[in-house]
């Protein structure tokens, strides 16, 4: 049994360049983009079983201003890299899960005195 030799020719080794970071964006437009990523996807944000029920109980309803606003928030919430926040709006408080693009409670003026605010990364004031 004879073995035949293979011959491979050398090739050169390449540098690796990192590919360019998105983020480094001219200021201004990342925000406007996710806006309208958003709006074109339909990734609103939702708004959890319990956050809907505290809404409800405490009979909030939010105009579809008050609705750009909280989205305008979240989008410069996640621009900074944030997964958890809390919105401060008017007399409102809303924990929103940035992540999943989601509302998980909101309270009130009246119940916001002497609550403590835990698992969140950022506050955005309206």
């Amino acid at each position: 049994m004879t073995t035949k030799q293979v011959y491979f020719p050398q090739q050169p080794v390449q540098p690796v360049v990192p590919a360019k970071d998105s983020s480094k964006q001219a200021v201004g437009t990342k925000g406007k983009f996710d806006q309208v990523l958003a709006q074109k996807l339909g990734t609103e944000l939702k708004f959890s079983q319990h956050a809907q029920q505290r809404l409800a109980d405490r009979n909030i309803e939010f105009s579809q201003d008050d609705l750009d606003k909280l989205n305008q928030a979240v989008s410069k919430a996640r621009a900074k890299g944030s997964r958890d926040s809390l919105v401060l709006m008017d007399n409102l408080a809303l924990l929103v899960s940035v992540k999943n693009n989601t509302v998980i409670t909101a309270v009130d003026g009246q119940s916001l005195k002497e609550n403590v605010f835990t698992n969140i990364d950022s506050a955005v004031i309206v």
